[in-house]
């Protein structure tokens, strides 16, 4: 009997969804990663000159997508509120699909709003498409079913 084989699937086949929303097509999400900041701690009665390290702070980074510009400007005007203030904050799913394009992974992110753009670099003498970047803080990175 064959054993049951689970190739990993591909880095290329994601949608990127906001408040259950797909939005527009993205080329590259990066940033998916949280840090806990160990605190370092020491007793004065220790015997052996070593240092204890505690769970601290957790921290998430924020993530990064990239995306061809297109004439779709709903993420232009959330970004427009975050600069006037009026930060919106949404949650967001990076959603990994298998080979019949179907969910099988999803990453959530939590209370997540703009924190960076950054324009397409533009060159007259290259064919290569305008890549905008859109950097989104949030407060909680989880993966679901």
């Amino acid at each position: 009997m064959a054993a049951d084989r689970r190739d990993p699937y591909s880095a290329f086949n994601f949608i990127v969804e906001f408040d259950g929303i797909a939005v527009a097509a993205f080329s590259e999400v990066s940033g998916l990663s949280f840090e806990i900041e160990p605190i370092e701690y020491r007793e004065g009665s220790d015997v052996l000159p070593t240092v204890r390290k505690l769970p601290g702070l957790l921290k998430y980074a924020n993530v990064t997508f990239k995306r061809g510009i297109t004439g779709d400007r709903a993420f232009w005007e959330w970004i427009i509120q975050a600069m006037n203030g009026a930060v919106q904050r949404r949650t967001g799913s990076i959603v990994i699909l298998n080979e019949s394009r179907e969910p099988v992974v999803r990453y959530l992110i939590r209370e997540a709003w703009p924190c960076r753009y950054e324009g397409p670099e533009l060159n007259a003498g290259s064919n290569e498409v305008a890549i905008e970047s859109i950097e989104v803080c949030h407060e909680g990175l989880e993966l679901v079913d």
